[in-house]
């Protein structure tokens, strides 16, 4: 009896930590990025994506090969008036706001991402009341959403993790 209870009580505690989330502590100089959609709306939603996926390489571009904050800092501001034809083809209300924004906590492939206010480069669409879109511009985070299997979330975890650590050095 007492072996079952043993075994039993090992399983509950194995249970516990497997299930228990982790949390990533993006670097103190760090730039993120947010979208945020007009509505929930399905079109509004489907806009919000399209902008993504036409500004997300030019983003991308514009930080991927910057070793200091400073320089991906300056690149993303002089993004700015690059981006303004793109969004404004898809929704003629929007905002674009470089500076200390608010994120609320997000969880994403098992690793919690704290709320906060943090440099980041925020658009909003028309009222800015839908679902958003987020990722960390530098240091370089970004990655469109894929497939969700437990193979892509081990890539995931070492993946962030990687840069994180090639970034605090």
């Amino acid at each position: 009896m007492k072996k079952i209870i043993i075994v039993i009580i090992i399983i509950i505690y194995m249970l516990v930590i497997y299930q228990k989330k982790q949390s990533v502590i993006i670097p103190e100089e760090s730039i993120r990025f947010r979208i945020i959609a007009n509505s929930n709306n399905p079109i509004d939603q489907v806009n919000k994506m399209n902008i993504i996926k036409e500004i997300y390489p030019k983003l991308v571009s514009s930080t991927s090969n910057v070793s200091d904050i400073n320089t991906a800092r300056q690149n993303i501001i002089e993004l700015q008036s690059e981006l303004k034809p793109i969004i404004s083809h898809y929704s003629s209300e929007y905002q674009i706001n470089y500076g200390n924004n608010y994120f609320p906590q997000k969880e994403f492939k098992g690793i919690t991402y704290e709320e906060g206010n943090y440099e980041s480069l925020v658009i909003e669409l028309g009222q800015g009341q839908g679902e958003n879109w987020w990722c960390v511009l530098f240091p370089p985070l970004c990655l469109l959403e894929a497939e969700e299997n437990s193979t892509k979330n081990i890539e995931y975890d070492l993946y962030i993790s990687e840069v994180i650590n090639k970034y605090m050095q």
